[in-house]
């Protein structure tokens, strides 16, 4: 299990297979294996699949203060740094996709290619502050309420159905979410990075995921409009986790993006 340091911060980060390299950033209350544990074996048969754990999650150590863009985004250029020789495809989910665009806009010799899924630009809307801020009162008040909300706003109405009454019970049994949630919620609610992504240079796709509850469409909408040259590709219906269950999708479009010319 590798480690390195950024800001006085001990990274952990998962590093498989072999050639050029790609990373893979997790969203809030997600880590590497949780998140991408499912998608590596169809990367790493011929790229360098690097999954770094920011502040907050896996065995990543700081001291527990406030979380910033900047904290989370040099956290991850440093695992991509110790883990493989640059440049390196950039794939970013939920709260990843805010760190991998910061990464894209403040290293851009870091980044060959750039995939943004489900991000957005700024929580500065009513709607979000709203959300977030529910979010993070369940949190503090009643940990299985927060979950049912997590599951209910993560995923969509038909794949839940698909879950069945078994699978949303188990849901609930699950021991997730981690310790370190409430700092990347918290985190969530303050984000704010348009003045970056007008200096980001890398050819880039953004997924938007035209059902999602937990962050919206219109986030991607802002990502693709501000980021130069970006390809805004919408999935329609799906929710923001939907592809936890069913990655082919997301996958295909991954691939087909990174090989292209």
């Amino acid at each position: 299990m590798p480690y390195t340091s950024a800001h006085g911060t001990r990274v952990q980060y998962e590093v498989d297979g072999e050639g050029p390299g790609l990373v893979l950033v997790h969203g809030t209350g997600g880590d590497a294996e949780k998140v991408f544990g499912n998608v590596v074996g169809q990367f790493s048969g011929d790229r360098t699949v690097v999954r770094p754990n920011f502040s907050g999650s896996g065995e990543t150590v700081d001291d527990g203060s406030e979380l910033t863009v900047e904290l989370i985004s040099d956290q991850v250029a440093a695992a991509t740094r110790d883990a493989v020789q640059g440049p390196v495809d950039l794939l970013g989910f939920s709260l990843g996709a805010v760190a991998a665009a910061a990464v894209a806009a403040t290293a851009p010799g870091l980044v060959r290619r750039l995939v943004l899924v489900g991000g957005w630009a700024h929580s500065g809307g009513p709607r979000d502050g709203f959300y977030f801020e529910t979010w993070r009162r369940l949190l503090d008040t009643d940990r299985e309420l927060f979950k049912r909300f997590s599951t209910l706003t993560g995923f969509s109405p038909a794949t839940l159905d698909r879950f069945g009454h078994e699978g949303l019970a188990h849901s609930l049994a699950d021991a997730w979410p981690p310790p370190g949630i409430g700092r990347q919620i918290d985190l969530g609610a303050r984000v704010d990075i348009r003045g970056l992504l007008p200096r980001i240079t890398a050819p880039t796709l953004v997924v938007g995921l035209g059902g999602d509850a937990m962050i919206p469409m219109e986030g991607s909408r802002q990502l693709a409009a501000a980021i130069p040259g970006a390809r805004l590709v919408e999935l329609d219906g799906e929710g923001h986790m939907d592809w936890f269950a069913d990655p082919t999708g997301l996958v295909e479009l991954t691939r087909d993006f990174l090989d292209a010319d």
